[in-house]
């Protein structure tokens, strides 16, 4: 069976840089920090005080204010970005054959401040006060359910949850439902919106944060040797993905062509990463067998790079496994030095940042890397944004569960 073509028309991106792709996309280039003390909720009581807030959002940009009422967060970044993505797209769906148009968003926890206000009524104002919209929204699903509804869309329209690695996820399914014909069009990402006081403390007691409160544009630090751990992040990041010839007949301008998805699960722990790296290894080998290229042919690899002591180490042995004598020459870097770890919405926007380097021919950094660990041995791209030709790009993500995704773009040649 010949497998059609897919490709990126439009991107949208909300992180803590920024709430579209171009700023968010300057503010990577620039090595700059979206890490800064928690302004949300009174962190003071918390091991962590910092994460990556997404600041001054008005979902009213984008959302009918009653309706923004009845969606979370996550809910918003979601259509936000799908907004931006459809518009950066030319998309006219009243032009469109709308059963052949769908939704796939991934988030790793959804509604998680919904939960917690519910909750917070149900103790003290009993149940007859907890809001009848609390179901839709806090479940996963509304993400997607919202933006098929916003554009009126018939076509494949579901969510995926599997932790940090959702996003992508989301994406390489909706390739799948593209490549085999299932539809057209379909946007896909992933969103998150957890940086809430049960979020933070949950992440607080596994242990895994950063606890760099006096400098918290320097807490997170991939791949150095003083990482102490993750910064929380949120946002989201989506992506318009078109059969080819569909976007050439509507003479849509084609960002760069999506080529390969591979997933595997590790089998080994729920948190921990397995720790050579046999399943993400193997993630990006399936990746790159189905794009149909070889680990020569790949100038650069975004990194899961989750400031971790476990999993930066894991994933640079993983990069050497899958790409053997490459992998000394391939540019890696963690983005997540800058926006923080947006867990099921990573995916999402790590893709479009691989999406935007090739189109730039510019690897964003790794920033905050001081002190080389012997253990992570790659080109991390250290502290400075990189001019290179990009033909080809990965993104790696790793989820609680053991679930490893990594996806390849490419240059579109034509």
């Amino acid at each position: 069976m010949q497998m059609r073509r897919v490709v990126v028309t439009g991107l949208g991106l909300v992180t803590s840089l920024g709430h579209d792709a171009r700023t968010t996309w300057k503010a990577l280039c620039e090595g700059k920090s979206g890490v800064g003390p928690i302004t949300r909720f009174d962190a003071s009581g918390f091991e962590s005080r910092i994460a990556s807030e997404v600041k001054d959002f008005d979902p009213g940009r984008w959302i009918d204010v009653r309706e923004a009422r009845r969606m979370d967060r996550f809910c918003w970044y979601a259509v936000a970005t799908a907004d931006e993505a459809v518009k950066d797209a030319g998309l006219d769906f009243s032009k469109e054959d709308t059963t052949r148009a769908g939704v796939l968003i991934g988030s790793g926890i959804g509604g998680l401040g919904e939960m917690e206000a519910q909750h917070e009524k149900l103790l003290n104002r009993g149940p007859d006060r907890v809001s009848p919209f609390l179901i839709p929204k806090l479940m996963i699903n509304a993400a997607p359910g919202q933006i098929s509804i916003r554009y009126g869309l018939q076509g494949p329209n579901s969510a995926v949850a599997t932790a940090c690695s959702s996003g992508t996820h989301a994406l390489g399914e909706a390739l799948r439902i593209i490549q085999y014909g299932e539809a057209d069009i379909m946007i896909a990402g992933g969103s998150e919106g957890a940086v809430t006081p049960l979020g933070l403390a949950g992440f607080c007691s596994m242990k895994a944060l950063s606890t760099r409160n006096s400098s918290p544009a320097e807490a997170s630090r991939p791949f150095d040797k003083d990482r102490d751990g993750l910064v929380m992040g949120e946002g989201a990041g989506t992506v318009v993905l078109e059969e080819l010839e569909h976007a050439r007949k509507r003479g849509a301008r084609i960002y760069a062509e999506f080529l390969g998805f591979g997933r595997t699960g590790d089998g080994f722990h729920i948190t921990q990463p397995e720790p050579e790296g046999r399943g993400a290894a193997l993630a990006m080998t399936k990746a790159m067998q189905d794009a149909r290229i070889q680990p020569e042919q790949l100038s650069y690899i975004n990194a899961h790079g989750t400031s971790t002591p476990l999993n930066d180490v894991m994933e640079s042995r993983a990069v050497h496994l899958a790409f053997g004598p490459a992998a000394r020459k391939v540019a890696v870097s963690s983005t997540k030095s800058m926006i923080g770890h947006l867990l099921g919405a990573a995916g999402g926007v790590e893709f479009a940042i691989c999406v935007l380097a090739i189109c730039h021919s510019v690897i964003p950094p790794t920033i905050n890397y001081t002190t080389p660990d012997p253990d992570c041995d790659l080109d991390y791209v250290p502290n400075t944004a990189r001019e290179l030709g990009v033909d080809y790009a990965m993104s790696n993500t790793l989820g609680f569960g053991g679930h490893n995704a990594s996806v390849v773009v490419g240059k579109f040649a034509g």
